[in-house]
């Protein structure tokens, strides 16, 4: 199983809306763009939706049926390990390995040393096509790198072959990720972390690095963006190397879990993608969640009263909601507003409050990201929630489309583009 060129993760949280995510592509596919679809959606949003892993697969499956759907799609099982790939496995083909929480797990030494020589190929110089400046690796390097990734790397390797097992080899997409891990990896660590990948036998077809800046839940990307784009030509570049030195699958790609609505840094990407002739896979996740929200508000009405309740409840529950996400998110709680004043916003009001648009005046960072961990709470709501989503499907489905499609892919795979 070989993953396009070009990938988009498009969680769904309350598994509403794989239609309106189709269209997004669709309307790609009409410009003459084809962009794979993947449903992601990890253990712990099943656990707090009350969802299993093969209802993502019976959404997708429908949406390509009603949308008659030609293109790729995939099914992701997102963020899994051992404790919990077994259920994602039968209905699963492609696989997000993450094992940041195994990165500086702690080694013998004498495994240490037998990494570093069996690899003293790496040592020297590192050039990369396409970039000015030059790397070196010394003997010190590799036994820091190897201290810090190889453990982790190695546990992939486990779940790589354990996912094998029991649905055989060449059946699915394999990614690793350590993107939720503390420090972002230079070059030279991705380089080795790539060779560590090969020589573990895992056939990694994207690998989701941590990069510099803060990649926060549902609002634009904070750091220096021209670093940013720096350092995604030379990961672009490590991975040109890592595929011709290492043997490692020619559709080898860079995974960006952007947490969504990275807007300030989609040109940049768009302009290394096409300064390396690059494939990418992006993940967009929660921002369909907060699309129903803005639907759901815009409609007005008991619409508009499920937007003000799950917002009320999220701001009470808020210490229990942000705790899971505490390094993925930073809310100002000074900047929220009190439940009564939005109690007093039309629907309109409410939706630019929330809508990612930095264009505009009423557009709140620390609501949005509130509201973005808050789907906990729309979960309890049951029926009343769901129901309502059914009841206001063609304004929601409006905004999924527009968004994934006008803020994601366009600002992405349009030469010249930006917002």
């Amino acid at each position: 199983m070989i993953l396009e060129k070009y990938s988009m993760g498009v969680g769904d949280r309350f598994g509403h809306q794989a239609a309106a995510q189709l269209d997004a592509l669709t309307k790609a596919k009409n410009d003459g763009l084809d962009i794979a679809c993947v449903w992601n959606k990890s253990h712990r949003e099943h656990t707090i939706i009350g969802s299993v892993p093969a209802d993502v697969r019976r959404e997708a499956d429908c949406a390509i049926k009603t949308k008659s759907w030609a293109g790729a799609y995939y099914v992701d099982a997102d963020h899994i390990n051992l404790g919990n790939i077994d259920t994602f496995i039968e209905c699963s083909d492609f696989f997000t390995i993450d094992v940041a929480k195994y990165i500086s797990h702690e080694l013998p030494a004498d495994r240490i040393g037998e990494f570093t020589k069996a690899h003293t190929k790496l040592l020297g110089k590192l050039n990369l096509e396409g970039i000015d400046r030059q790397f070196d690796i010394i003997e010190e390097d590799l036994r820091r790198i190897a201290g810090k990734f190889l453990y982790a790397v190695k546990e992939a390797g486990r779940i790589y072959r354990h996912i094998v097992g029991i649905k055989g080899a060449g059946t699915f997409v394999t990614e690793v990720s350590m993107d939720e891990s503390d420090e972002p990896q230079t070059p030279v660590e991705l380089f080795v972390i790539l060779a560590i990948i090969a020589a573990e036998g895992i056939p990694a077809q994207t690998i989701a690095p941590k990069f510099t800046g803060r990649f926060l839940k549902g609002i634009d990307y904070v750091g220096d963006a021209e670093l940013f784009e720096t350092q995604f030509n030379e990961d672009l570049a490590v991975i040109s190397r890592a595929v011709k030195e290492f043997g490692l699958p020619e559709n080898l790609k860079l995974s960006v879990h952007s947490g969504s609505d990275k807007f300030s840094i989609y040109p940049a990407i768009g302009r290394a993608l096409r300064k390396f002739d690059a494939g990418i896979h992006i993940k967009t996740a929660g921002t369909t969640w907060l699309e129903e929200i803005i639907g759901l508000a815009s409609a007005g009405g008991s619409g508009l009263e499920i937007a003000c309740q799950v917002y009320k409840k999220s701001l009470d529950k808020f210490d229990e909601l942000c705790a899971p996400y505490a390094a993925v998110i930073d809310i100002d709680k000074k900047n929220l507003p009190s439940p009564a004043d939005v109690e007093k916003w039309d629907g309109q009001t409410f939706a630019r409050t929330l809508r990612h648009d930095r264009r505009c005046p009423d557009y709140n960072l620390d609501f949005r990201q509130l509201l973005h961990v808050g789907y906990k709470i729309a979960a309890q709501m049951g029926p009343a929630f769901t129901d309502a989503l059914k009841e206001n499907a063609e304004i929601i489905a409006k905004n999924v489309t527009e968004n994934i499609y006008e803020r994601h892919i366009v600002p992405i795979f349009s030469p010249g583009s930006d917002l």
